[in-house]
């Protein structure tokens, strides 16, 4: 089935280097067919897209927002029948609305073989706020209808410049995936992650929460378990008196147990067996015995942010962490930029710390999971 990404912008916005950095990083291999529908400019660079083997369908005569479901689903359905493509590219003209442009797709796709993958909005950060205020519906649409905003420009701004146009955008619209990093940081398999609604740290950890929980569950339960056959007499006397600390005394003749016992065997067990929990609800075992899943005992918080931190602030943060001052943090997990101009990879369990240098990501990130969460507390600490 033939995907179909939206890649919109105001004038000037820097669509045609997005489209130029997926195309030579991402989409190798893949048949791609762009849709341009320009509005008074010049179209894109047709010598680079057919040398790069890109058909390119341009639409000057009227943009589609105007032209909507005539000329524009004509053209959508020529081109899926002429090229039968694995992708489209849409560019919009800059000053077309997105949600327009997302409308005629979604009609046309109700009677053709394609699909809508992503919805995506270039925006000048240096030129946001001026253009939220002078352009209003016609800019504001764009971002309210995008399931993406990629923030172009932001390799020469201030943080604190930067951090209002994220607040501009996340007031229009609060749920986009919102890309900070320079693109000459990012790889277009990066951009192209985050243009699919990007990963959850939250659910990344929560997974591991799961898988950690369902191989201590296993292990409790086969615990020393080592399957040979064996022929022989054996007593075993277990006395079981524990707060989940198991003493065991086994008196063998030998160092395996279990299957094909062909013997005569006598068990003595005495087992006494508490469950200590803690005010979280959680077992000092370290185990769950309510019959709850993870997602259902714990709680996540998590910030994206463009801020820039010393290695020195992050260790401290995770370290005030691990005293339990901020509620009973079981993971902590993140990418941020760093002051020196890398990126920090920090993963944090109790008792554990570790920091590490690697790829940028879209924009910093920053999770936390655990039992009763001061989340404000959390935000401060982190100086957010």
């Amino acid at each position: 089935m033939t995907t179909i990404d939206i890649i919109s912008g105001f004038l000037g916005a820097g669509k045609t280097t997005l489209i130029k950095k997926l195309l030579a990083e991402s989409f190798s291999g893949q048949k791609i067919v762009l849709i341009e529908n320009e509005f008074g400019e010049i179209g894109i660079d047709g010598g680079f897209l057919k040398d790069a083997g890109i058909q390119v369908t341009e639409m000057n005569s009227g943009c589609i927002c105007c032209s909507l479901v005539g000329d524009f689903g004509q053209a959508l359905r020529k081109v899926l029948e002429q090229y039968h493509p694995d992708r489209i590219l849409i560019e919009p003209s800059g000053v077309g609305k997105l949600s327009d442009v997302a409308k005629a797709v979604g009609d046309v796709a109700k009677e053709c073989e394609m699909q809508l993958g992503s919805a995506v909005t270039v925006v000048n950060a240096k030129k946001c706020k001026m253009y939220m205020k002078n352009f209003g519906e016609f800019f504001n649409d764009q971002i309210e209808h995008a399931g993406t905003v990629i923030l172009s420009r932001t390799q020469d701004m201030k943080e604190n410049k930067l951090q209002e146009v994220i607040a501009l955008v996340k007031e229009k619209n609060p749920h986009a995936v919102i890309v900070t990093t320079p693109w000459d940081d990012l790889t277009g398999d990066q951009i192209l992650s985050a243009m699919a609604g990007g990963t959850s740290l939250a659910e990344e950890l929560m997974a591991q929460l799961h898988e950690e929980h369902e191989h201590e569950h296993h292990h409790h339960h086969e615990d020393g378990c080592c399957c040979h056959e064996h022929d022989h007499d054996h007593e075993h006397h277990h006395d079981h008196d524990h707060d989940h600390e198991h003493e065991h005394e086994h008196h063998h003749d030998h160092d395996h147990c279990c299957h094909d016992h062909d013997h005569d065997h006598e068990h003595e067990h005495e087992h006494e067996h508490e469950h200590h929990y803690d005010e979280h609800g959680v077992c000092s075992c370290g185990h769950h015995h309510h019959g709850h899943d993870a997602d259902e005992v714990f709680t996540s918080w998590g910030m994206e942010t463009p801020k820039k931190f010393a290695e020195a602030e992050i260790k401290t943060a995770l370290e005030a962490l691990d005293t339990g001052a901020y509620g009973a943090v079981l993971r902590a997990k993140g990418i941020v930029p760093c002051t020196d101009g890398s990126w920090l990879h920090f993963d944090m369990v109790p008792g554990e710390i570790e920091l590490r240098r690697g790829s940028a990501d879209y924009t910093g990130r920053l999770c936390v999971i655990g039992s009763q969460l001061k989340e404000g507390d959390i935000q401060t600490l982190f100086q957010l």
